[in-house]
């Protein structure tokens, strides 16, 4: 499960944002996650619910995950479609010319701070 890792790895881009803004706590983080980017969003929230309450300035935030679906171009025909629902070859000339052309990030959106 490197969906752990990803939390960590997350905690301590979070931790270096805090300092460098004197935020004592961080009541919510928004993640865009990539619909092929082999991270779990159940398995992640999971992960961040075990993590978050062992750090303070996290004890009380909320992790909100937006998806990004994702599109694969082909380069044959110029069109775009959905790789989850076709895959590698492109539905409307057949080609397996094609790549990923979004849906594969994951990334921090927005981290919010409580009010006062």
């Amino acid at each position: 499960m490197h969906e752990l890792g990803v939390v960590f790895h997350m905690i301590d881009e979070l931790k270096a944002v805090a300092a460098d803004n004197g935020v004592q706590d961080i009541s919510k983080v928004v993640v865009e996650l990539g619909e092929v980017s082999t991270v779990i969003p159940s398995y992640l929230q999971d992960c961040w619910k075990w993590a978050a309450v062992r750090h303070d300035f996290l004890k009380n935030c909320e992790l909100c995950i937006e998806t990004i679906p994702a599109v694969t171009y082909c380069e044959a025909c110029g069109k775009e479609y959905g790789t989850v629902e076709f895959g590698r070859a492109c539905p409307r000339c057949g080609s397996g010319r094609t790549y990923l052309i979004r849906g594969n990030e994951f990334l921090i959106k927005e981290i919010e701070v409580p009010e006062g």
